[in-house]
């Protein structure tokens, strides 16, 4: 196999492991090509392949969380990982690791972790590297690893997320969400939602947030209603789609680019939160993006339609 051959192979689980320590698809991307600039410039064959490319995309991305964590603490408005709607790398072994640790509330808690500390936990929770495996990694002693990694899961346990398991249920209730908000059903959907839901949104300052921040699912319900049947009006298309690992959905304009991405939690058959992006800047790698401004004044133009 040629070196290229061989990095093509690991390509999936290197993104896959950049991803969930920076957040964003452009900068796992950079720190996967910047992984194989070293590879291709290394003057000797590594023993293990995987372990050196494993290694080297860990510290490229460690580098990387350091220089972003200033930029997130001066960010507009709620922080959201860049959405993501298929996972590369797949492990049927550790096929339940990985669904659930790219989900955007398990990234987000990942955001209390130091560097290191959400290194060693997703170098070894997520994908099961041994703990020698991830002392190279990481340049550090096993010991020093296994303290950083019982800190990890400490906080990591502390405010785990938590998901319906029935992955069928999730899709069907999901379905039934769409089609009550397509209809702009007030009593429809406040059947499905959480009576503490959270509506959250990351629009960066960049595009015009459906809210920041809404909580309980009278407001969110009506507020839901409201907007999409505005945004029906406009053309504005719905397409369901896995995000993150939960059900979710993409939000086009009439000329199919992309105006927001939407998250769905569903844990006892309620919708616990919605999460949307709406910043043009963690939309781009989903295809070209639509102009949110000029979206939001033509909805002020919409006459709100009698219920």
């Amino acid at each position: 196999m040629t070196q290229d051959e061989e990095f093509e192979q690991l390509r999936p689980l290197l993104f896959s492991i950049a991803y969930r320590l920076v957040g964003s698809v452009g900068e796992a991307e950079d720190a996967v090509q910047e992984t194989w600039l070293r590879y291709a410039g290394s003057a000797t064959q590594p023993r293990s392949t995987k372990a050196f490319l494993s290694a080297t995309v860990t510290r490229v991305s460690i580098d990387v969380l350091r220089s972003a964590r200033f930029q997130r603490e001066e960010y507009i408005g709620p922080w959201f990982p860049e959405p993501l709607l298929t996972d590369p790398y797949e492990n049927p072994e550790r096929a339940a690791e990985l669904a659930d640790s790219v989900s955007m509330a398990a990234l987000l808690l990942l955001e209390r972790l130091t560097p290191l500390e959400r290194a060693v936990f997703v170098l070894r929770e997520v994908f099961g590297f041994s703990f020698p495996e991830i002392a190279s990694a990481v340049e550090r002693s096993e010991a020093a690893c296994r303290q950083l990694a019982v800190r990890a899961r400490r906080h990591v346990d502390a405010g785990s997320p938590r998901f319906e398991a029935d992955r069928r249920a999730r899709e069907k209730l999901a379905a039934k969400f769409y089609g009550a908000l397509r209809e702009g059903d007030v009593d429809g959907l406040q059947e499905l939602l959480a009576a503490d839901i959270q509506l959250v949104g990351d629009s960066g300052g960049k595009s015009p947030a459906l809210s920041s921040s809404l909580t309980g699912h009278e407001k969110v319900a009506r507020t839901l209603a409201s907007f999409f049947a505005r945004l029906v009006q406009i053309d504005v298309v719905l397409e369901p789609r896995e995000v993150n690992g939960q059900p979710g959905a993409i939000l086009h304009d009439r000329d199919d680019k992309v105006l927001v991405a939407l998250t769905l939690e569903i844990l006892d058959r309620k919708i616990q939160t919605i999460r949307s992006v709406s910043n043009p800047d963690k939309l781009g790698h989903l295809g070209p993006v639509a102009d949110a401004w000029a979206i939001a004044r033509e909805v002020a133009q919409v006459r709100r339609p009698a219920n």
